[in-house]
């Protein structure tokens, strides 16, 4: 099973892109990666690594396993989160890394529940929803999965690993069939993780 992780830092993922993206592209993503550190700054992973790790995961993951080169997808891969976890407006994504960006953030951030609403149930109509993405949504939200699972086994909670192991199966490898080279990630990941299935709750 391939896992991605070499992009440690910004100045990491600047020595792979150069050559491959026009100065102008990697002066955008320098912006947006400096950003999204700011407006996660303290945040953690589960397993306890700086959350900044998952956002350069996604975007190696997009440039790496996929060849894109689209100097937006990847800064929406370096930015999904910021509306979805810090203060941060679809607004201000859009002010400032234009109206392409922000949409490809909407489409992966998950609203929060409203006034008496449930939570569980917010989430499952989000992951349906996700079926409607365009193919370059889908491909951010699946390198967005696929950087949050494919350490599964670090997560400090083995009941959180089991049901997210099931929901990954259900709701997001179904969509990899949206790019093969995707398909083949998450076939390999499902059968290295296929124990979590079968773990008494």
């Amino acid at each position: 099973m391939k896992t991605f992780g070499t992009w440690l830092t910004w100045d990491d993922a600047r020595a792979a892109l150069t050559g491959r993206l026009p100065a102008t592209d990697l002066d955008l993503l320098a912006a947006a990666y400096a950003f999204a550190a700011e407006r996660h700054a303290g945040q953690t992973r589960p397993a306890g690594e700086p959350y900044t790790r998952h956002l350069l995961e996604a975007a190696e993951i997009l440039a790496t396993e996929l060849a894109v080169t689209d100097a937006e997808l990847l800064a929406a891969a370096l930015l999904h989160d910021v509306v979805e976890d810090t203060p941060t407006t679809s607004a201000e994504v859009a002010q400032r890394f234009g109206p392409r960006v922000a949409a490809l953030v909407d489409g992966v951030t998950k609203p929060p529940p409203g006034p008496g609403e449930d939570p569980a149930a917010v989430r499952r109509r989000y992951l349906i929803g996700l079926r409607d993405l365009p193919a370059d949504g889908l491909r951010l939200k699946l390198a967005d999965r696929y950087s949050n699972v494919q350490r599964l086994h670090t997560h400090p909670r083995p009941e959180k690993q089991r049901s997210y192991y099931a929901e990954t199966c259900r709701d997001l490898v179904p969509l990899a069939a949206v790019d093969p080279r995707l398909a083949a990630l998450f076939a390999d990941w499902e059968r290295a993780y296929a124990y979590l299935a079968d773990t008494p709750a």
